[in-house]
């Protein structure tokens, strides 16, 4: 082990490539790191490494909560007319029109719920230009794009899973806390931009370090644990803001923020490191600058190629998986139950990749889900142009949406597969940008899609297609290990049959 530790402190090496196949007779004594953790037990499961694992998984419940808080923070509220004028009015006009009291004379309605209930209503912009109606949750995915550029690396070099981890979360709910206090839309655009530099990484870390502190044997399962906590985050939030319908939008906010507090102070004092990250970075002494691994990506080409590929194939799943839920405003059907639905929609997909991950390959499986959810979001616009609506443009949204989630979660778990330790965090964290880069338009086509419902649809099965032809481009990883250097995993491309790992039954 110590000659392991030793040889494994840099991300590069100009000496033998760490690994060697475990059944080659050539290669006695000489073991990956992989294999060296399950035989040594650094990474054995038990109880001390499964929980562990399992709070890390934990965070993605918050992740999830912020996330997609602005569908209820930020919804339209319902509204009445008040005297006849307003009501020949709606009752002449179509069904666009109708939905909103931007034409109708000043004094001629009023909202159904106190003011307070959505910053729409607090701060009368319902008749404000589509990108400023967009701009908080705009501004939120900027922050993820600018965190996850920022900080992602950190967790590769200087700080660690853990420390990442605990960082982004507490930058994540306290900016949370202090958004409830915003006194204008721009200050809590700015507070939403703060929030979302924060949450960046709290998915990237939690997933890396959940999966590398345990073994082979479950961290495919490992992995889906996580996405289940992100469905369990999605499906709480329906349920927060219904129990508190009518009160302010800022008790959403708080009423989110103090438990991711309590989280982060929980991990803070009982989490573990990886141990793959220590031994790869022997203890965190040798992690080089900042930016080495991203560096690493950039020169390699092999890596550059996958990682563009796979970047292009989040963008398109991220416009349909952040898109749909903000986009559910839209639709004719109630606003809560719609919420619910799709969040229920995360857990059967999970279910789908945790029962079937081992026998389903990754590239053939990310090209046939986005392909899927492409054609769903197509039919949801061709039924909006026709003036249809209802349950079947409902279940068609719900389906493209289940095919999004599963997308997503393949690849992120084939990002892990597809990238050595050294680099993996700053990888997947490039993966996860890429996909709060759809994020990032999804809420200007959603507030487009209010006067032109159709419009929204088409655009984001447009870009899920598209995008999700990229995966031809990425090798096969299904049944084979996962590297610790970029010597590893360029010797697998060059030797595929040679270094095939042993699965753990």
């Amino acid at each position: 082990m110590a000659n392991i530790v030793s040889r494994a402190r840099n991300c590069t090496m100009a000496d033998t490539p760490l690994l060697l196949p475990p059944h080659d007779s050539g290669a006695a004594g000489v073991i990956s790191i992989d294999d060296a953790a399950d035989t040594n037990s650094v990474a054995a499961v038990g109880d001390d490494h499964l929980l562990p694992a399992a709070l890390a998984a934990f965070a993605w419940v918050f992740d999830a909560q912020q996330t997609f808080i602005s569908v209820f923070a930020d919804a339209m509220p319902p509204w009445g007319c008040t005297s006849p004028s307003c009501s020949t009015f709606v009752a002449g006009a179509g069904a666009s029109t109708a939905s909103s009291p931007c034409n109708l004379p000043a004094g001629s309605w009023s909202w159904s719920l106190p003011t307070h209930s959505s910053t729409v209503s607090e701060w009368s912009i319902e008749c404000a230009p589509p990108a400023l109606l967009g701009l908080p949750s705009s501004s939120y995915f900027a922050g993820c794009l600018a965190g996850g550029f920022l900080l992602a690396t950190l967790a590769d070099t200087r700080l660690g899973r853990k420390n990442m981890l605990v960082l982004s979360s507490l930058v994540m709910s306290l900016s949370a806390a202090a958004t409830a206090l915003s006194p204008s839309l721009l200050v809590y655009s700015a507070l939403r931009f703060v929030c979302g530099f924060g949450r960046a990484t709290v998915g990237t870390s939690a997933l890396v370090l959940s999966t590398e502190l345990v073994g082979r044997r479950w961290r495919d399962r490992i992995s889906i644990l996580s996405f289940l906590c992100f469905t369990l985050g999605f499906l709480s939030l329906p349920a927060i803001a219904y129990a508190g319908r009518g009160a302010s939008w800022r008790t959403l906010y708080l009423s989110t923020s103090l438990p991711s507090f309590l989280y982060t102070v929980v991990i803070f004092f009982f989490m573990k490191e990886s141990p793959r990250w220590l031994l790869v970075s022997g203890g965190g002494a040798a992690a080089g600058d900042i930016f080495s691994a991203a560096r690493t990506l950039w020169e390699n080409r092999w890596a550059f190629r996958r990682l563009a590929a796979t970047m292009t194939v989040s963008f398109g799943v991220g416009m349909v998986y952040y898109g749909m839920p903000l986009n559910l405003g839209n639709l004719s059907s109630d606003l809560y139950l719609s919420v619910v639905i799709n969040a229920v929609a995360e857990l059967p997909s999970s279910l789908l990749v945790f029962f079937l991950l081992s026998i389903m390959n990754r590239r053939s499986s990310t090209l046939a889900f986005t392909a899927a959810g492409g054609v769903l979001s197509l039919a949801c616009a061709a039924m909006a142009a026709g003036g249809g609506g209802g349950w079947p443009e409902t279940a068609a949204e719900v389906a493209a949406f289940f095919s999004a989630c599963t997308a997503f979660s393949i690849v992120l778990i084939y990002s892990i597969e597809l990238f050595p330790t050294c680099v993996r965090n700053s990888a997947i964290a490039m993966v996860r940008q890429a996909l709060v880069a759809g994020g990032v338009v999804a809420p200007a086509v959603v507030a487009l899609g209010r006067r032109r419902r159709f419009v929204s649809f088409g655009v984001f099965g447009l870009a899920i297609l598209c995008c999700g032809l990229f995966a031809v481009c990425l090798p096969e990883t299904r049944g084979s290990g996962i590297s610790d250097t970029m010597e590893e995993e360029e010797f697998k491309e060059i030797s595929p049959e040679n270094t095939r790992r042993r699965l753990i039954d």
